[in-house]
């Protein structure tokens, strides 16, 4: 009943570990997911750095291999932003290497989803799409979750934007709506405006910017999200020739990206390119070409000074990660010595006790020798009395102390009879003639006579002695 209680009771702490282990990984994510996209949304480079390192430090206390993969696909989500594509490819990398080893399916579809969005940005559309159906398919395995909506809403809203670059705008619109329903910050509005109606119908195309551009307005962020809301709310109205309004918001998300630009680097030269476009329409040459010139040298060549902070702070994590994995593998050559010590020291120790048994098995093997022979001594006495007394137990005595024997004549003779059974015994006890008549109540003569019939019967040669022929057989 002890038992029983006992493994009861491990079973239940082991089992409140584990709930409570996967609880705490839960938070983790919720945590660092929730917090990283504030971040970055917001344009808070050094914030977004310094909560990734926090993370996953925390994440190797915990043991918790897949919040480090977290930290690197936030990472690399921030490279992809910074155009910085061979420090995303190496996160992207080190992200993978640890969720080939999950079972968590949300947290590979967040990597398919953000690594199809790098193979965008390197022009390998069908490869994106393969990744973003991918992210699809794991996040519909994946169990419930408060981040489940959130990496549903991007996983969708890249899907329409790769099917609107492969002119399948109403599948396109299809999914565009889906996320719609996820999100309520108006990006979904603006990508709509933008990749669908913007220069197809005029109309819808202003009913969705206007809706995004107010949602933008309500939360009173000037985030990723304002600035995409106030640069499509700029081009409709470049596009309907209300120039004033198209000026008004644009330099408003010029105003947005320079406040985020560290993280969204990338988008300023789109601003440059339409309030080019705006200024050439205007007639103001001096302005068109003080954008044609910004926009040429945005797009031409990354903020040298920028790139090198990057590349410094994820050179830092990076290193930081290496020095966490060179801790790994040097706590594993301890694990590993220390294991191949103690087998070494183990195997001393099993060596010892084999030589021991060894010795044992052989010390039992002699004393259960000389038991057998003292037992057969014993037994050996029992059946001389027995022939002495000529008793009818002799034979059968004789024939479980000497099975061997009694086989043995039957092989040379089987037609023996029991009498000359006893005969043969009792020669085999070195019984003499003399001896064999008086406690058989019999002649000497007979005795010979006997014999002479037993050589006959076994083939035994004349000159052999029969003490010694019955001697040799066992």
């Amino acid at each position: 009943m002890m038992r029983i209680f006992l493994f009861v009771l491990l079973f239940v702490l082991v089992s409140c570990h584990s709930h409570s282990k996967k609880e705490a990984e839960k938070k983790f994510d919720v945590a660092l997911l929730k917090q990283n996209e504030k971040f970055r949304l917001g344009g808070e480079y050094d914030s977004l750095i310094s909560l990734n390192k926090k993370y996953y430090k925390q994440a190797d206390k915990m043991n918790y291999p897949d919040g480090k993969a977290l930290c690197y696909i936030n990472l690399a989500e921030l490279n992809i932003s910074l155009e910085n594509f061979q420090k995303a490819q190496i996160l992207f990398d080190n992200a993978k290497e640890i969720l080939d080893d999950s079972e968590d399916n949300l947290h590979k579809a967040r990597f398919y989803n953000v690594y199809g969005r790098f193979n965008v940005e390197l022009r390998r559309l069908d490869k994106a799409f393969q990744y973003n159906n991918e992210a699809m398919s794991l996040i519909r395995k994946s169990d419930h979750s408060p981040l489940k909506d959130d990496i549903l809403f991007s996983i969708y809203f890249r899907q329409a934007i790769y099917l609107v670059q492969k002119k399948q705008y109403q599948k396109a619109l299809g999914y565009f709506h889906k996320a719609k329903r996820l999100d309520d910050t108006g990006l979904a509005d603006c990508a709509i405006s933008d990749y669908v109606y913007m220069h197809k119908d005029k109309d819808s195309a202003y009913k969705y910017i206007t809706i995004a551009y107010n949602k933008a307005n309500l939360r009173g962020k000037e985030d990723g999200i304002a600035l995409y809301a106030n640069t499509i709310l700029g081009e409709y109205f470049l596009y309907d020739k209300q120039y004033d309004k198209a000026e008004q918001a644009l330099i408003k998300a010029l105003k947005i990206n320079n406040k985020t630009k560290r993280i969204y680097v990338y988008y300023g030269k789109y601003i440059y390119n339409d309030l080019r476009m705006l200024y050439e329409r205007t007639g103001d040459k001096e302005k068109a070409y003080f954008y044609l010139k910004a926009y040429t040298e945005a797009f031409d060549r990354t903020n040298t000074s920028l790139l090198a902070t990057i590349n410094q702070d994820m050179e830092s994590f990076i290193t930081v990660s290496q020095q966490d994995a060179d801790q790994h593998k040097s706590k594993i050559y301890w694990i590993v010595s220390l294991s191949f010590l103690g087998l070494c020291l183990l195997g001393v120790y099993a060596w010892r006790i084999i030589v021991t048994l060894r010795k044992r098995k052989k010390i039992l093997a002699r004393e259960a020798e000389n038991l057998k022979i003292r037992m057969n001594d014993n037994k050996q006495e029992e059946i001389i009395e027995l022939g002495k007394k000529n008793d009818p137990e002799f034979l059968d005595r004789f024939k479980e102390t000497y099975p061997e024997f009694i086989a043995q004549l039957f092989m040379i003779n089987p037609n023996l009879e029991n009498s000359e059974l006893v005969f043969c015994a009792m020669l085999k006890l070195h019984f003499s003639s003399k001896e064999i008549a008086n406690y058989t109540m019999v002649q000497h003569r007979s005795i010979q006579q006997k014999k002479y019939r037993i050589r006959k019967k076994l083939n035994i040669p004349g000159e052999t002695d029969i003490y010694h022929f019955f001697d040799t057989l066992q």
